[in-house]
């Protein structure tokens, strides 16, 4: 893409859109600025209203892209955003003062279903507990930081327990994360502990996790610095099998998984991204907007995901191949950088690449690349796994349809990396 003078333009009238807050507007600019000219802000459709089409229908791209790393409020998401923020404000107690001052983590209670409702709060539902706490970090911000814990009926054994991190995307929160993910009910049976952070819109105006930000892309710093402390968090505050963390995300916040893996080989065994983008792929918007449109530059593909000498972390990747908000290559990269990672990092044998094509229940087709490396490979675990959803759209597969972004029709991408996942110990 040629960054010339007319596109700057464009983008710097949407930078300023953005600050007056005319979100819609700034959206039909971006997209003039990349060459993608969309219908005006009021005519543009809701892509993730809820539909009585046939299945196969659902699965079809939104008409229009979203750029929703930069400005996007998508109507349904924000909807279900603050609507859930609401339920959570309206179920904690009331604020304690101490909070604002203390380093003691402060737990509130989530939301509950009320009656005739329990099918709308799927995370409800679950056995356990569905907590939200709140802590400072000293490394990130001035306030307090909140995550919601589900800690699942068995963890009153005292037995060291799996522990996944699910990055929500942007627009989204955790409740509705949960929601949509259906997390919880697979992990209850597992035994596993799920940690979801909640990003404030004070750090991101749409919530986003700034994975194309450079002060929050490395160890000890910035946004991974801040997940990772809660990860010891919740590690000081329950048995958890260190060996077992886990991360995972959609869309920016599959993108923030991909660094975690990358700059935290120590702490997450494997990590799963779902319609989002390698580390690296952008160091600001612009370059971001580009990545998200067609994949990252030639400059960016070449980041690599691990240091000479260290352990590359396992990976499983959805992503739709009609994902119109982050291009399927971006799925294709997220693979390529780890299998190029792997080879260079002294891992032994030959990669034993095989394709397997299946469908979901619902009808939707997929094609499974399973990659293992070794002589032994075929009774081993995965090194990556990459799911293409034919017909998928910007969504998570399999999810409950009370949450944002999600394609009921899909494969379970939930339970395929909970099943990946503890298949690997760090």
């Amino acid at each position: 893409m040629q960054w010339n003078d007319t596109m700057k333009q464009l983008m710097g009238k949407a930078t300023e859109l953005v600050r007056n807050g005319r979100l819609a507007e700034a959206t039909h600019a971006i997209q003039q600025a990349l060459g993608n000219p969309a219908p005006a802000p009021q005519t543009r459709p809701d892509a993730a209203a809820p539909s009585a089409a046939p299945a196969a229908a659902r699965w079809r791209p939104p008409v229009v892209p979203d750029i929703e790393d930069a400005v996007l409020v998508e109507p349904r998401a924000k909807a279900v955003r603050e609507a859930t923020s609401a339920r959570v404000a309206a179920a904690a107690p009331p604020p304690d003062p101490a909070a604002a001052t203390s380093t003691a983590p402060v737990a509130e209670p989530a939301p509950q279903p009320t009656a005739g409702k329990a099918a709308a709060h799927p995370h409800a539902e679950a056995p356990g507990s569905f907590t939200r706490v709140a802590f400072r970090h000293p490394g990130v911000g001035q306030g307090v930081h909140h995550y919601h814990l589900y800690v699942p009926p068995g963890a009153g054994a005292g037995t060291p327990m799996p522990l996944v991190v699910m990055l929500h995307g942007c627009t989204q929160n955790p409740v509705d994360f949960a929601t949509g993910t259906r997390m919880n009910s697979a992990a209850a049976p597992a035994n596993t502990l799920v940690l979801y952070p909640e990003q404030p819109q004070s750090a991101n105006p749409n919530g986003c996790w700034n994975w194309f930000r450079p002060e929050d892309q490395h160890r000890g710093r910035g946004e991974p610095g801040l997940l990772v402390a809660m990860v010891r968090d919740v590690m000081a505050r329950h048995p958890v099998d260190e060996g077992r963390v886990y991360a995972a995300g959609l869309s920016a916040g599959g993108a923030m998984a991909a660094l975690l893996g990358r700059e935290y080989p120590d702490v997450f065994a494997a990590v799963g991204v779902h319609s989002g983008l390698q580390a690296g792929a952008a160091h600001n918007v612009m370059a971001a907007l580009s990545a998200m449109k067609s994949g990252a530059k030639p400059s960016a593909r070449g980041t690599p995901v691990a240091a000479p000498g260290q352990r590359v972390v396992p990976l499983i990747v959805f992503h739709g191949d009609a994902d119109a908000t982050v291009h399927a290559r971006n799925g294709e990269q997220v693979i390529h950088a780890a299998m190029g990672a792997g080879a260079g990092a002294g891992a032994q044998g030959p990669v034993d690449k095989r394709v397997e094509q299946g469908r979901s229940p619902a009808g939707q087709a997929c094609t499974r690349t399973v990659y293992r490396q070794g002589a032994s490979s075929a009774a081993g675990p995965a090194m990556a796994e990459h799911w293409v959803l034919h017909g998928g759209g910007h969504a998570w597969a399999g999810g409950s349809p009370q949450g944002s972004h999600t394609d009921p029709g899909g494969v379970s991408a939930t339970a395929e990396m909970l099943r990946f996942f503890l298949e690997h110990r760090r």
